[in-house]
Parts: C-alpha cells; structure tokens; sequence
C-alpha cells in the first residue's frame, strides 16, 4: 500500500507528545460510566471506602461514583491503537474510546 492509504490504517506514533503521557499520570485518569456519552473520563481527587470522588474531564463537575462501576483508562501511548488486544486495560470503555478517537481522527479501519 502506498502511504495515501496507509494514512487511514496506520497512527504514526512518532507524534505523541511526552507530556501528555505525565499528565495522564498525574490526574489519575479513569473512565466512569455516564448518562450521554456511556463513558467519561475523570481524574480521581478523593477515595472513601467502595466510592470514588472524580472530577470529570468534560464538565469540570465533581460527582462520587463507586469504585465497581469505574474502568481503567490506558496510557496516552495506546490512544488509536490499530490492534486493540495491545491495550493494557482491555475494557468496554476503553474499546469504545479507541474507536471513537480512530472514527474521528479518519483512522476508521481497523486491521
């Protein structure tokens, strides 16, 4: 294939930024259920016992969820990935988000 079509394929990784890997980091990104959008990501700012309290990355809103009804979110380096059993946290929010991330950045065709 020539790298017309490779465009829509492959994410070149040579664009990740480094710190946009240290920011997820630090916010403690997770993602947690939500009423529009299925799924949200959210930065932990507080535990007490089974309940966590985020503040949620699209509306700057703080809201307490419980810990079981939360997913890990991977690492920036594995945003768009081509093949999604190479995600550290394979789950239902994260398959979605890498779908959506590839959907809108023209990336839709998965190998």
């Amino acid at each position: 294939m020539d790298s017309e079509e490779m465009k829509y394929l492959v994410v070149n990784r040579k664009e990740i930024v480094p710190s946009v890997q240290s920011d997820w980091a630090s916010k403690k990104l997770i993602w947690v259920p939500h009423d529009v959008l299925s799924f949200c990501a959210a930065g932990i700012i507080g535990e007490e016992g089974d309940y966590l309290t985020v503040l949620l990355e699209e509306s700057g809103k703080k809201v307490k969820v419980a810990r079981d009804e939360c997913q890990k979110m991977n690492p920036p380096k594995y945003n768009k990935v081509e093949d999604m059993s190479e995600l550290v946290c394979l789950n239902d929010a994260s398959v979605l988000f890498n779908i959506k991330d590839r959907y809108f950045s023209d990336l839709i065709y998965l190998m």
